[in-house]
């Protein structure tokens, strides 16, 4: 019987290692796989506006190692940075620059004190407004006086002085479309600081507004609600936000994230904390999300991929993928995590509906060695996250399943303790009431 057993088992991971990703299911799946080398950062950058584009371009500049790329992105920055009025933001790119670019990509002294002129003469005017503002006590001047000034010194590259300006409008705000209005502002700024203990706060005044919001202003704040929960490791809570978030978004909140960068947090943040259920019930079958990734394909890819079984391939997509999201502004630092979470859950949904797994096998199956995989899944089993032993020896991974019988024996038992002990607390309690122990002490005393 254990030799028919043995049999079984190995056409059964035969067959999966064929549908995880084998020599033969390879040649019928042929795709186009994104690398770094192919990145296009004009592309990339075109679907974003305002202070991120230009802090994703010098991000991307710092981090590429690559000097073509990196000279693409300064020169696009110091372009769409001349657009606008941030000279501190301006001297550090032509720094950055170094005269690589030639003469037309210098310091434009000319503009940058034509630039801080106007900086002064606005901002005096702007405080004297604010000053005949308090002096007649009109709020909704006031407002606007404040609001005034957190834009100036929002594009002037001032972001504390952005958000205080900003914060303030709050105490001369009437209307609930004023105060949405004002916690939009804050959030955005705190993005921008990367101060996401406010813009989760905020994001919370928002929708405790009496008004109804919007369908564009609640997918706003779910995609900063997302950002905060990425930011602070909570991946879970922060695919959730993202799944949340409705196609109402569209090319509304550029200046903070892209349609694609929702598609990529969420999915990614998905496969790293849900379970084989939720994401089929919430990512795969989620009519609006899949709207989302339908502008990454490479990400709907690796879902489909994961849930399918065909981890090689779901690898090695993720694989190629690592480079460009290295150099997103935001996913950056949670790269190594996502991908090692994800890792696990496919190493462990890969040993579940087996008895015993031949290493060798597995090895083949995620393209990596015996000796790695033997690491990784003792560090699994340590864990307590596979129920299973390891026979070094013969490189076989055997399930450890709970003794059923024992367990339900145990189970019996403590219900039978229970009983036992719920039927003496109730005749306790009937013999008190009937000798009427309670009244006879209360007359006592």
């Amino acid at each position: 019987m254990e030799g028919e057993e043995d049999v079984l088992e190995t056409s059964m991971i035969e067959e999966e290692i064929r549908a995880n990703g084998g020599a033969a299911n390879e040649k019928q799946r042929s795709k186009a796989i994104i690398s770094s080398e192919q990145m296009d950062v004009e592309a990339y950058a075109s679907s974003y506006t305002g202070r991120t584009k230009i802090a994703r371009l010098i991000f991307i500049a710092e981090r590429c190692g690559n000097t073509t790329m990196e000279l693409e992105a300064l020169r696009m920055a110091y372009d769409e940075i001349k657009k606008g009025e941030n000279t501190l933001l301006f001297r550090d790119v032509v720094d950055k620059i170094r005269g690589r670019l030639g003469a037309a990509y210098g310091m434009d002294h000319a503009w940058v004190d034509g630039v801080d002129r106007r900086a002064e003469a606005r901002k005096e005017k702007l405080d004297n407004e604010l000053n005949a503002y308090r002096t007649n006590l009109i709020k909704e001047s006031i407002r606007m006086g404040y609001n005034d000034f957190g834009e100036f010194y929002y594009a002037h590259g001032a972001l504390g002085d952005a958000f205080k300006n900003y914060a303030r409008t709050r105490d001369y705000c009437t209307t609930s479309k004023h105060i949405i209005q004002m916690c939009l502002n804050v959030i955005l700024v705190s993005i921008e600081m990367g101060q996401f203990t406010h813009v989760t706060n905020y994001v919370s005044k928002t929708e405790q507004t009496p008004e109804v919001l919007d369908s564009v202003t609640v997918a706003k704040l779910r995609c900063a609600a997302g950002l905060a929960y990425l930011e602070n490791k909570k991946y879970k809570h922060a695919a959730r936000k993202f799944l949340e978030t409705g196609l109402e978004l569209e090319n509304n909140y550029t200046e903070v994230i892209a349609p694609q960068d929702v598609a990529t947090y969420g999915g990614l943040c998905a496969l790293a904390s849900f379970d084989r259920t939720e994401l089929k019930n919430k990512v795969i079958d989620n009519v609006n999300f899949r709207k989302f990734l339908e502008l990454v394909p490479e990400v709907r890819e690796i879902i489909n991929d994961f849930y399918s079984s065909r981890y090689a391939s779901c690898l090695e997509y993720l694989e190629n993928l690592k480079a460009n999201l290295l150099l997103d502004i935001h996913l950056y630092d949670h790269v190594e995590t996502l991908y090692s979470e994800i890792r696990h859950k496919a190493l462990i949904q890969y040993t579940h509906p087996f008895l015993s797994v031949d290493l060798h096998m597995m090895a083949s199956a995620f393209k990596t060695s015996v000796a790695g995989l033997e690491k990784e899944l003792e560090a699994l089993i340590t864990e307590n996250q596979i129920q299973a032993r390891i026979d070094s020896h013969n490189k076989i991974l055997y399930a450890r399943h709970a003794d059923q019988r024992n367990t339900t024996f145990q189970r019996a038992l403590q219900m039978g303790n229970e009983f036992d002990r719920d039927v003496r607390a109730m005749l306790l309690r009937a013999n008190l009431l009937k000798h009427e122990f309670n009244n006879r002490q209360s007359r006592k005393l």
